[in-house]
């Protein structure tokens, strides 16, 4: 090598050098050796080729992870990454203790998903909690990722909040409290029918922490998943939403044709609402709880828990009337225990089970895996559009559409128990309605925002 080729080069590392430290960025690879990581469960293959880490499948091994020799709390992380039909993924904020499950590695870890799937940048929390946020609730995040190819992440852990990007794509952003340090990893996704051999491939992984990190401007348009107690993120603040349950008390709640809560029944205790069960001479004795303003178009967030054999649902553009003092009359997100309670069984095709339109429309079947046991939190959203596009979601699926007011609704309405109710759910505008049916239902992180 002549010497005015060897300057040059050496001028390029060093210009590269000074970009890198002045941008703030850490390199966690180094290119040529594994230096700086260990290996966590189980025996995948992991080694340097061409300036990648290259991880491979070994036929019955576990879930295998290249873990940092160092934890991290808040931090901005990218890399790029390459892979075939292999289901992989990025821990990070991870945990691996010898005394728990042998050692087994937990935490939120970022998808890579090559398949038609494309949940590829959704969150699930390994070992843990499953799937936190996954692509079906950001629709639009589902074509970022590149089958054939390289791909670039990006995650920013900063605090409670969490948001991912593929090649500079936003995907996810999670609040959640649950760990607030740990080690990042490359996953090999363990293979037990198939055969070893399938290959995935990182590279360029560098770091950003403490005052060096230059998180990304919000982008509105991404739907956020909260699930700490009763806050407001930075997004959903921008976003235009408010909490409709303070989490203290029941200000801005009413009962039917009143203007102040039922005296009695309602509850707010640890930042979490619920109504206490009737006793078997009195149902339904405590009344509904409203909203004191009335919405037009919203969008309204609200987690639910059930208790065995519970009945009960979330009420929109409700009416109110003398007839029926302590319960107003409105379209129905249905809250159901689908396995212990008869009106499962009743109606028309399953139109009272969880999350349907009250006996108008059946909600889709959700994935065993996104059930939630009695006894669990579930992510429930209603969304009214200024077109009277109208869905129903529930832990982050689309499980019921329809047209407020079209000639199809007309229909449904004239077929069920409403028929003969002038207006029914036509209204336009109404407050959100808890239901008490006599079954005690637990809510928190109930949000509104009003859509234009």
């Amino acid at each position: 090598m002549n010497i005015r080729k060897l300057v040059s080069l050496l001028l390029l590392f060093s210009t590269a050098g000074v970009y890198a430290q002045t941008a703030g960025w850490k390199n966690l690879f180094d290119g040529k050796t594994l230096k700086g990581w260990h290996q966590l469960n189980g025996k995948a293959k992991y080694e340097v080729i061409n300036g990648s880490i290259v991880g491979t499948t070994v036929t019955a091994e576990p879930n295998s992870f290249l873990a940092t020799n160092e934890d991290y709390g808040d931090f901005i992380l990218e890399l790029e990454l390459k892979v075939g039909q292999m289901n992989s993924g990025i821990q990070f904020r991870s945990l691996s203790d010898p005394a728990d499950h042998n050692g087994r590695v937990r935490g939120y870890q970022v998808e890579v998903d090559p398949s038609d799937r494309a949940w590829s940048g959704g969150i699930y929390d390994e070992a843990r909690r499953g799937w936190m946020y996954q692509t079906e609730m950001h629709p639009a995040a589902k074509k970022a990722f590149v089958k054939k190819g390289w791909n670039k992440y990006r995650i920013e852990a900063i605090g409670p909040v969490i948001r991912t990007w593929v090649n500079d794509v936003p995907v996810a952003y999670m609040v959640d409290d649950m760990t607030a340090k740990g080690f990042i990893a490359l996953q090999v996704h363990g293979v037990k029918e198939r055969a070893g051999g399938a290959q995935i491939q990182w590279r360029n992984i560098k770091i950003q922490t403490g005052a060096a990190m230059r998180p990304r401007p919000l982008d509105l348009s991404v739907p956020v998943a909260n699930y700490t107690l009763n806050t407001l993120s930075p997004l959903e603040q921008a976003q235009g939403f408010s909490l409709l349950f303070n989490g203290k008390d029941l200000r801005g709640w009413r009962a039917v044709l009143k203007q102040s809560p039922p005296e009695k029944g309602w509850e707010v205790e640890n930042g979490i609402l619920h109504i206490m069960p009737a006793d078997s001479s009195a149902k339904n004795k405590y009344g509904d709880l409203l909203s004191a303003r009335q919405y037009k178009a919203f969008e309204l967030n609200f987690d639910f828990k059930l208790t065995e054999g519970a009945n009960s649902g979330v009420k929109y553009f409700v009416m109110e009337s003398e007839n029926a003092a302590r319960a107003g009359l409105g379209l129905e997100y249905q809250i159901l225990d689908d396995e212990r309670h008869p009106d499962a069984k009743l109606g028309t095709a399953g139109n009272r089970t969880m999350s349907s339109l009250y006996d108008l429309i059946p909600a889709d079947k959700l994935d065993p895996r996104f059930k939630k046991n009695i006894g669990e939190w579930n992510q429930g959203k209603i969304i009214v559009y200024p077109n009277n596009l109208v869905q129903h979601w529930l832990n982050g699926f689309k499980v019921v559409e329809y047209q407020r007011g079209s000639n199809i609704y007309k229909v449904l309405v004239a077929h069920s128990k409403f028929a003969g109710k002038e207006g029914f759910g036509l209204a336009e505008r109404g407050p959100v309605l808890l239901q008490d049916h006599g079954n005690a239902v637990y809510y928190k992180n109930i949000k509104i925002r009003e859509l234009n």
